[in-house]
């Protein structure tokens, strides 16, 4: 988020794809951590997918778009700080580019993510442009019965239109942006 120019706070955390995983690092008061490339974009081919270049005092470095950095979120809140700091940080960014949101969710092709990202878009569909024709377009690929949005984590508010099951405290983020 922070390279992004959107993170909500301060995360002393910095998370890295790479080919082969090593143990997390501590350097200056932040932690690198060190994952496998996802799943779903393991291939050489689309492991740099979603992705673009972002300058850092003066260095290039490759970061996850705003896109990919959404979905991976939802996939991963522990990773981005948690839901509450994913939401409240994604809402800052200044655009989507919702054709390539809509191939990142088909590239993991996972309801909860399909569900998560149409909740999110919908809470912001000002801000991002989303027209109700591109929320038609994610519903069939949500889940056909409400799951939760964190697994193992109980209670909160149905959001029926994606079968999502939204933390309490993530029910007030965005609605001054609903039509």
């Amino acid at each position: 988020m922070e390279l992004l120019g959107a993170a909500h706070s301060i995360w002393g955390q910095c998370t890295l794809y790479v080919d082969m995983r090593r143990r997390p690092l501590a350097l200056a008061g932040a932690t690198l951590r060190f994952l496998d490339h996802p799943k779903a974009l393991r291939s050489d081919r689309d492991k740099y997918f979603g992705t673009r270049m972002v300058e850092r005092r003066g260095r290039m470095l490759r970061s996850t778009g705003p896109e990919r950095t959404l979905v991976e979120g939802f996939r991963q809140p522990g990773l981005a700080g948690g839901l509450e700091e994913l939401v409240s940080s994604a809402g800052g960014f200044p655009t989507l580019d919702l054709e390539l949101l809509m191939e990142v969710l088909r590239r993991y092709d996972v309801r909860n993510l399909w569900a998560a990202t149409g909740w999110f878009l919908e809470r912001f569909r000002l801000t991002f442009h989303v027209d109700e024709a591109y929320l038609h377009r994610i519903e069939p690929h949500t889940p056909k019965s409400p799951h939760y949005m964190v697994r193992r984590r109980r209670g909160g508010i149905l959001s029926p239109r994606w079968n999502l099951i939204v933390p309490h405290e993530l029910s007030r983020l965005g609605e001054s942006d609903e039509p």
